[in-house]
């Protein structure tokens, strides 16, 4: 069995090879691994959301992981929805609030620049702009569930109206109209309301309908935390035209309750909220200590270890600062594909592949998305301009443990010894000069130096 299984990978690897060596023809060989397949899926005057597909290589098991950029104009929303896919968020510029159903509770945390936070498939979230006059940049992984298979991935709008349309929506106005204990005016009103996108200013600049509708959502985001969750659905309920009394409000805030227990299992009540002793919670990568550093850069990585909400997502992160010219030495990845954005900066990006030949030599500057196959030897070199600073996620959660094959910590230092002198033909002393003659590790000196 062990040989049919190595026999079908050194299949495969050939037939990558091969495809590669066809495509290449007509091909940049850069163009495999900086990605290039961007589709903006949101766009409103208070915000957008781009998405760079991720790609799977040839081989059907290399996991695919899409990057999501999100960009929020001050005081804006991001409507309430769910995903069909895990998230990372990682905000890399402004502040935020982000309001997610976890255990049947909302739960809330305000974000800062460098804060990593997950949010699971299916659990309902907002994301607001809290920052005064400051846009909000938010950089996600989106790992997408096997369940569905339509697209990068998949929006489920709660709120929402003529656009974004709600996923109550689509049952029958009878149905809601039982289920909510209104009648189905009532039920027209709260599915046409809505009309400004899916992410929305609140400010009061817009239409009289689009005034209301933001006023709603600031009284929203000013009440306290357990009144939130008592008050999520109502106010989708109000309507310019038609306003509804104090004694009608309430029964449909209980009925709306009612159907979003069955969506959650059980009914959110405001005397829940903060028993759960293990919510979400966040990271910041910023003030994680470098786990390498020296005169010529820095390295971290997050994994399960640090912020354990990644062990459910099987994603880790890492953030790399290059000085000028400098170079992260040819390594590889033995448990994870990377997936890389550049946060400042430009540089190069070197892929080699299994058969020892290069398979990109990619210029990338800042907003590129790149990836590195699992196994395949690369580097990453600064251009001499300036700084070189890359962020990105890896497709395991667990700690990934980069293989260098130069430097003064490397593979060429622990095996050097006749047979490995013999396995490049030399002597075993010209071997042991050249590999001594790099004294750095890991990030190495430019070449002038």
């Amino acid at each position: 069995m062990g040989r049919i299984t190595s026999a079908l990978l050194l299949l495969a690897v050939a037939v990558c090879y091969a495809v590669a060596v066809v495509s290449g023809e007509g091909e940049r060989r850069e163009e495999r691994f900086v990605l290039r397949d961007v589709k903006r899926v949101v766009k409103t005057d208070a915000g957008e959301m781009k998405v760079v597909r991720g790609s799977k290589g040839c081989i059907s098991e290399w996991p695919n992981i899409h990057v999501g950029f999100v960009t929020m104009e001050p005081n804006s929303l991001f409507i309430p929805q769910y995903l069909d896919s895990d998230l990372i968020l990682f905000i890399r510029r402004g502040e935020a609030r982000i309001g997610s159903i976890y255990k049947d509770e909302l739960t809330e945390r305000r974000l800062k620049s460098g804060d990593v936070y997950r949010i699971s498939a299916g659990s309902t979230f907002y994301l607001v702009n809290t920052a005064d006059g400051q846009q909000l940049d938010v950089i996600c992984s989106i790992e997408k569930s096997d369940s569905i298979g339509w697209g990068t991935f998949q929006s489920f709008f709660i709120g929402g109206g003529s656009y974004p349309t709600s996923v109550l929506a689509g049952f029958e106005r009878s149905t809601l109209s039982t289920a909510l204990n209104v009648s189905e005016s009532q039920v027209s009103r709260i599915l046409t309301g809505q009309s400004s996108g899916p992410i929305i200013s609140l400010s009061n600049t817009n239409s009289n309908l689009d005034s209301h509708q933001s006023r709603v959502w600031t009284q929203f985001l000013e009440m306290r935390h357990h009144e939130r969750v008592q008050c999520l659905m109502r106010m989708a309920m109000h309507s310019e035209e038609e306003e509804v009394t104090e004694k009608e409000e309430e029964p449909i805030m209980r009925s709306f309750r009612k159907l979003l227990n069955s969506v959650f299992g059980k009914e959110l009540s405001g005397n829940e909220v903060g028993r759960s002793s293990k919510k979400p919670h966040s990271y910041n990568l910023f003030n994680k200590k470098p786990d390498f550093e020296n005169d010529y850069g820095s390295s971290v990585a997050l994994d399960q270890s640090d912020y354990s909400p990644l062990r459910h997502s099987g994603v880790g992160l890492y953030l790399v600062n290059l000085n000028a010219g400098s170079m992260m030495a040819p390594h590889l990845n033995p448990t994870a594909t990377e997936y890389g954005i550049v946060l400042r900066g430009s540089g190069t990006i070197q892929i080699v592949f299994p058969n020892g030949t290069l398979a990109t030599n990619a210029q990338v500057s800042e907003g590129d998305v790149f990836w590195i196959p699992r196994y395949f030897p690369f580097c990453q070199i600064a251009s001499g301009s300036g700084p070189f600073e890359f962020f990105g996620f890896t497709t395991s959660a667990g700690i990934n443990q980069p293989q260098f094959l130069v430097g003064s910590d490397s593979v060429l230092q622990s095996m050097r010894g006749p047979a490995f002198a013999a396995a490049f033909g030399v002597s075993e002393e010209r071997l042991k000069k050249i590999v001594n003659a790099q004294s750095e590790s890991i990030i190495l000196p430019p070449g002038s130096a």
